[in-house]
């Protein structure tokens, strides 16, 4: 089983604001729970989307937090590759996701059936296919 991690997820995860840190860390712990051994994987969409509200405050701490998790040498990247734009065209079309979402669901799609995506977003749940767990 592999965690995707959508922005808004690995954000509340990162920052641990509550009560959304605590939600995710649950989560977590409860895919684990069913699943030992559960591998964390993201797309280059949400290294940029996590990376913007630190550089804007010049908050180099929150950066350094972000920078470390994405780092990490067992994290699994998904490319935004040329199939993954095209299925992100088509989940845009036929689920009416805004193209940032679209993409994250197309990357997560990519990881195959043994996924779960993380995230605060209902959106998601529209799309076929894609197992969600909704963090709110």
């Amino acid at each position: 089983m592999i965690a995707f991690f959508d922005a808004s997820a690995l954000i509340d995860l990162i920052e641990g604001k509550a009560p959304f840190g605590g939600r995710v860390r649950a989560e977590l712990a409860a895919i684990e729970r069913a699943h030992a051994g559960v591998g964390a994987a993201v797309s280059r969409l949400s290294w940029l989307q996590c990376r913007v509200r630190p550089m804007k405050a010049n908050d180099a701490a929150v950066l350094a937090l972000f920078d470390a998790f994405f780092t990490r040498p067992d994290l699994v990247w998904v490319e935004l590759s040329r199939e993954v734009v095209e299925l992100a065209a088509a989940i845009r079309v036929r689920h009416g996701l805004r193209t940032p979402d679209a993409l994250q669901a197309a990357s997560c799609l990519q990881l195959g059936s043994r996924h779960v995506l993380l995230t605060g977003d209902t959106a998601f749940q529209r799309v076929q296919g894609l197992n969600v767990a909704v963090l709110a």
